[in-house]
């Protein structure tokens, strides 16, 4: 695993503001089925929720209770991942540094940014959000169709931006949605891996080995889950951000790195 960095998310060279938390329509902090409201009337029907699509799991990505074989991976809480040799891995954080919001493996000309969200015990979010983020898509100019793939029904879109010449640019993007047991966990692949088979089967290795520990909290439905920093990274980060005294200043030695051994 290469150097372990953090990255604003305004940073990130594909930038998706389509954010599965900016469309929270039902408070379900228990967990919980739908309770009908008081005003409710007999006549009325109980709100239709998407269920969970069937998805093999059974290569990951896995919920903690469904696995022990977690000794070589790297623990960001709520979110573990067993990188290959040759994975940068970066911590996307949002504007105010305040909270990690996911994190971008990097191999070569590929990438994939995953993050994991708070779903409801008796259904499913990626069929609505999916289609959320197509029809944000298609508004804004771009394009957005379904492919079957190994982890299910995967988004294939191009993203339009303003070039600095004034004319439109499009990015190919592909998501990828994973529903699991009370939890939601998002895969965005750019790069290569947006348009090669070849190169997404390898971001795709990343997300199978992805386990993620959900926690028992009630929790909102697509509410983002906590991703931590390991303290023995975070030290080792900290003291080569230190600031070096004069006798410390050797021009022509390597500095300090945060790096795995494999």
């Amino acid at each position: 695993m290469g150097i372990f960095s953090r990255k604003n998310a305004s940073d990130r060279e594909v930038e998706v503001d389509i954010e599965p938390t900016d469309e929270v329509a039902i408070d379900d902090s228990a967990d919980s089925a739908d309770v009908p409201s008081d005003r409710a009337t007999e006549q009325e029907q109980p709100v239709e929720r998407t269920p969970a699509e069937r998805v093999d799991r059974s290569r990951g990505p896995f919920d903690r209770s469904e696995t022990d074989e977690v000794d070589e991976h790297l623990d960001l809480g709520a979110l573990a991942l067993r990188p290959s040799a040759g994975t940068e891995l970066r911590l996307d954080v949002d504007e105010q540094g305040q909270q990690i919001t996911g994190v971008t493996a990097v191999q070569g000309e590929s990438a994939v940014q995953m993050q994991v969200f708070a779903a409801p015990k008796t259904s499913g979010v990626w069929k609505d959000i999916r289609h959320e983020i197509a029809d944000n898509l298609i508004s804004a100019g771009g394009t957005a169709d379904e492919y079957e793939g190994e982890l299910g029904t995967e988004l294939h879109a191009r993203m339009p931006s303003r070039g600095a010449d004034g004319r439109t640019t499009y990015s190919p993007v592909r998501f990828v949605g994973v529903d699991g047991p009370r939890w939601f966990l998002r895969a965005v692949l750019s790069g290569r891996a947006a348009v090669e088979d070849q190169a997404a089967e390898q971001m795709l290795e990343v997300v199978r080995s992805v386990v993620v520990t959900r926690g028992t909290e009630a929790r909102a439905p697509r509410e983002l889950l906590e991703l931590t920093i390991p303290q023995d990274l975070l030290a080792a980060q900290q003291q080569a951000e230190e600031p070096q005294t004069g006798d410390d200043l050797r021009p022509f030695e390597r500095g300090p790195e945060i790096t795995e051994v494999r």
